[in-house]
């Protein structure tokens, strides 16, 4: 600190006299008329801020999507097959970091979740739910210049479309969409860990404790009143493979936290200590 302080103290000394000299220097000879320059020496003391300080917004989505299902059709387990998807997976995160270290986030999310199943060998069923989500979670690492850091959260997704297929000895026979479904419930917790790296390629494993049909969901076959997801149980977990497309545009640090602008018209010099 001390010879941090000696430098300083002779860049100003140095400035001062060459201010000086060129004030002499300028009072010896005979001044033009048309000459209207005038020189203003100033110094700047300051402090860069440690982190990212504003509420920043990062954009991006989860590319690759494979869930899987814990299935149970009257307590007995039921075969299902792994889901994997593309499309479409896409969320915006509104940032704000306490420290270098640590970090909160909240957003708004589109996922595209659901699961395959094969009560027999000639059947398969596909479901899926399009839910919008809103994550709170925080971050640690280094959460201010993006290059590392882990996450883990909770999220509350609103389903709100709802698609199923049905497979006989593999050729779809039926299919339908339905929006806001009484078939899934229409809120759905989940929690979820994962980390990302720089320059904002991210992994996330994501669980849902909830029953993933509502069971007391209720529909009319041939006049009679029947409960199709009475006695089945689902819980989903998925991994997913996310990238934010603006997470290089994240707050760097200067590793010098001071710093000393001196200028002199348009001269100007800074010193970072």
């Amino acid at each position: 600190m001390i010879k941090n302080k000696l430098c300083l103290l002779s860049l100003l000394l140095l400035l001062c006299c060459c201010s000086v000299f060129a004030q002499e220097k300028r009072d010896t000879a005979p001044a033009p008329s048309a000459d209207t320059t005038s020189y203003n020496f100033s110094i700047i003391f300051g402090k860069y801020p440690k982190h990212r300080e504003e509420v920043y917004v990062t954009e991006g989505g989860e590319v690759a999507l494979l869930s899987f299902a814990s299935m149970k059709e009257n307590g007995e387990h039921l075969r299902n097959i792994p889901r994997f998807t593309l499309f479409f997976n896409l969320g915006t995160n509104f940032n704000k970091d306490v420290s270098k270290n640590l970090g909160f986030f909240t957003g708004i999310n589109l996922k595209n979740i659901g699961l395959i199943s094969k009560p027999y060998d000639s059947l398969k069923l596909k479901q899926r739910v399009y839910t919008i989500g809103i994550p709170l979670g925080f971050k640690l690492g280094d959460v201010t210049n993006g290059s590392y850091f882990f996450f883990a959260g909770g999220e509350i997704d609103m389903a709100i479309n709802y698609k199923e297929k049905v497979f006989v000895n593999g050729d779809k026979v039926h299919k339908f969409n339905e929006w806001f479904s009484d078939r899934t419930p229409l809120l759905m917790p989940s929690i979820f860990a994962g980390f990302r790296v720089n320059p904002g390629f991210g992994l996330k494993v994501q669980y849902y404790p909830q029953n993933f049909f509502n069971k007391e969901f209720k529909t009319t076959d041939k006049g009679n009143t029947v409960y199709p997801y009475k006695t089945t149980e689902a819980n989903l977990i998925f991994v997913t493979l996310g990238y934010n497309f603006n997470g290089v545009n994240y707050f760097k640090v200067k590793k010098k936290r001071h710093y000393m602008k001196m200028k002199n018209g348009k001269a100007e010099l800074e010193v970072n200590y």
